[in-house]
């Protein structure tokens, strides 16, 4: 019972942010564009969504490979690489700048935002390349850094990150509908400023967060109730490295009495030199795993709300008293903890979920 309540809260908490849903009801208080651009791990929710509320409009969709299904015929689709750029990124961040500077006077732009963008486009300043642009996100992953820090280097070499997207564009009104996966939601932080204003901008601009991992939290928070369990807790803080992180409430957790534990934010994870398989939410399933390890009646769900994980097509994990066995500590250390995690039964795959509000916890004492 307490897998399965843990589980379905999760789900609730990710149902809630849906892109779809979220630009449908936004979408309700704008005029008509022009040309829809929609950029992220959401943008094929979200543009499928804008269009069902305004008709048949031009429309470029730049997204993660295997995120780009259902989007009608006549929408051109770009679908790249993450959280490691490849050379898609580099056609989808061109096809972007050049669809924008190609609106003319007077028209109207739909930017739809979310989460990933940083890697999934980019257009490059002259001198360079591909290689320094992979061997930059490599570089920044491995060290752990978190995402104001890692976007403050990436539009250091982009013509489309910090505003520099709107500012190839000449109409007369900019509508930005974004989806966030970063800390106070700001939009010159989500996708590296991918949907910002340039300065003095020369057309009307107006930008709205229709997502967020508060709005995630607390429904959560809300299906945990309905499923008659107290709420404990609901509060924004995996915010540190992953093994750090999970010594500071891995404790907590084990000591909760029964209820709900509903956490967001997006923990960071340094690499070793070779790693195995896994993201940073099944590196800090795993190390709570040992913290809880011997506790009855806990089960505890950590994922990426966009239902990827790292490199991997795990969403997460969901991890319990029992999940921490021989050869746990090994694969923690050389970030293999997907690898552990399977052969536990330990994973959590739900496929792209048409959202990205970075990650949400589920701790559930039944």
């Amino acid at each position: 019972m307490s897998a399965r309540d843990a589980i379905a809260i999760w789900r609730a908490g990710t149902g809630a942010v849906d892109g779809h849903a979220a630009v449908a009801r936004a979408a309700a208080g704008l005029q008509r564009p022009d040309r829809i651009l929609a950029v992220g791990k959401a943008a094929g929710a979200m543009t499928r969504a804008a269009l069902d509320s305004f008709g048949q409009v031009p429309a470029l969709v730049v997204t993660k490979d295997g995120h780009g299904a259902g989007l009608p015929d006549g929408v051109q689709l770009i679908e790249a690489s993450h959280p490691v750029p490849d050379a898609r990124s580099l056609t989808g961040g061109r096809a972007l700048r050049e669809a924008t500077a190609g609106m003319a006077p007077g028209s109207r732009l739909l930017l739809l935002v979310s989460g990933g963008a940083s890697a999934l486009a980019e257009d490059l300043v002259p001198g360079h390349g591909l290689g320094d642009l992979t061997a930059l996100n490599r570089e920044m992953l491995a060290a752990g850094l978190d995402i104001g820090a890692m976007n403050a280097r990436r539009r250091k070499i982009s013509r489309i990150k910090g505003g520099g997207l709107l500012g190839h564009f000449h109409g007369a009104a900019a509508d930005v509908l974004a989806i966030s996966d970063v800390p106070r939601d700001d939009i010159s932080v989500i996708g590296s400023g991918i949907g910002a204003a340039p300065d003095a901008p020369g057309f009307a601009y107006a930008c709205r967060i229709v997502a967020s991992n508060a709005v995630a939290r607390d429904a959560a928070a809300a299906a945990a109730r309905d499923l008659g369990h107290k709420v404990l807790e609901n509060a924004e803080t995996l915010y540190d490295e992953v093994t750090a992180l999970a010594a500071r409430i891995g404790p907590a957790l084990a000591a909760m009495p029964r209820g709900a534990i509903v956490l967001g934010g997006e923990p960071t994870v340094v690499l070793p030199d070779r790693p195995g398989r896994g993201g940073r939410n099944q590196a800090l399933a795993l190390a709570l795993a040992e913290h809880i390890a011997g506790c009855d009646g806990l089960t505890v769900v950590v994922a990426g709300t966009d239902g990827s994980d790292g490199p991997t097509d795990a969403a997460g994990a969901v991890v319990n008293g029992r999940t921490w066995a021989a050869g746990a500590a090994d694969a923690l250390a050389r970030a293999d903890s997907g690898r552990f995690l399977d052969t536990r039964d330990a994973l959590l795959r739900t496929g792209p979920t048409g959202t990205n509000v970075m990650d949400l916890l589920v701790a559930l004492r039944a």
